[in-house]
């Protein structure tokens, strides 16, 4: 008597090879690996070896990442990227999910070698689709990077982002920023092509979205917030990395497009981090774990300008205090002056006189 076939979920248990190895590798990876955004065919790859074998080759990935992130179409990031212990798979993985922060361990600066070089990759999506793209290659080694504020400048007022239309859709003001903050996303990734490491610092979506009190553009902010190199009580207990997207009208109002993009660290006091630290800061985050849960970012920069405001209130308490006793010690003196210092004088102007 002949054997019943398998089950699926005795072919499942055994590896999940029994079933899939039916159908032609060619029409699993056009009819159904090409259709699998990159968390899926991450997923795909641990069902069996058989689909890991199918699920890990190059080419998939390339198009996956270069479909996300199309600032990746660049010579200079194409060869960075093939260095990787598994091409653009590992890159994925790196810049992918959101990196998880852990606070410093001591002496950790002492025990990171610097990059001397970073690339910026950054994309600005609107409504999921690309409208602006540019990779900036910057040498982190000299001593004027090392000592000035860390800021970048991608755009300037003079020189917006071609093909990067947003129409109106409402005339309400706080609907249409309420729109943009869901609709208006950014990537902005730093690699490390020395150590073949990468991290996107932008949060998934904005953190805050706001119309400048003066020039009336709408500013999008992006960023994270990270445990500082110092303690409880100093002006790095928390440092935020963010980024700046200011848009402006275009023509008579009906549009609106990406005028300037800024990143820059700041510490707790608003001061900007130089580059040293944030050399350091970025390799810390590179060097740490990696989360597919993305929340809480809102939260925690809204966290992050609480705090700020506290300790802007608590030193200008301290300096009233300053003030006060600077106050009190001048009349002090006068009054020593007056009780003690003039009668001497006088006293000896009558022995004169």
């Amino acid at each position: 008597m002949a054997s019943p076939p398998p089950s699926p979920s005795s072919s499942i248990a055994k590896g999940g090879d029994g079933i899939i190895t039916t159908l032609h590798p060619d029409i699993i990876r056009a009819l159904i690996l090409t259709r699998l955004d990159g968390p899926d065919l991450a997923s795909t790859a641990c069902v069996s070896s058989y689909l890991r074998s199918l699920s890990t080759e190059e080419n998939l990935w390339r198009d996956i990442c270069c479909s996300k992130w199309p600032s990746l179409d660049h010579p200079r990031l194409k060869q960075v990227i093939s260095t990787f212990p598994s091409g653009h798979r590992s890159f994925f993985s790196e810049s992918f999910p959101f990196p998880n922060l852990q606070p410093p361990k001591p002496n950790a600066r002492r025990s990171l070698a610097l990059a001397t070089e970073l690339i910026s990759a950054v994309d600005i999506y609107y409504h999921g689709n690309p409208i602006y793209s540019k990779v900036v290659e910057m040498e982190t080694s000299s001593s004027w990077f090392l000592s000035t504020p860390f800021r970048l400048n991608l755009l300037g007022v003079d020189n917006p982002a071609p093909r990067s239309p947003i129409k109106y859709g409402s005339s309400n003001d706080d609907t249409w920023l309420k729109h943009l903050e869901e609709n208006l996303s950014l990537s902005w990734i730093f690699v490390d092509p020395t150590r073949e490491k990468a991290v996107n610092m932008s949060s998934k979506r904005a953190v805050s979205v706001e119309r400048h009190w003066l020039t009336g553009d709408v500013q999008v902010r992006y960023g994270r917030v990270m445990e500082g190199d110092e303690g409880w009580g100093s002006s790095r207990e928390l440092v935020a990395c963010g980024v700046v997207v200011t848009c402006g009208e275009k023509g008579e109002g009906e549009e609106m497009h990406v005028r300037e993009v800024c990143m820059r660290m700041e510490d707790m006091d608003g001061k900007g981090v130089n580059g040293v630290e944030s050399l350091v800061i970025l390799e810390r985050v590179m060097g740490s774990g990696r989360s597919w849960k993305g929340k809480g970012e809102k939260e925690k920069y809204e966290e992050f300008m609480a705090k700020k405001r506290e300790r802007k209130e608590r030193n200008t308490r301290k300096d009233r205090v300053l003030d006060l006793i600077c106050i009190f010690s001048i009349f002090a003196a006068c009054g020593a002056f007056w009780w003690f210092i003039l009668p001497m004088l006088s006293s000896l102007l009558i022995k004169f006189v």
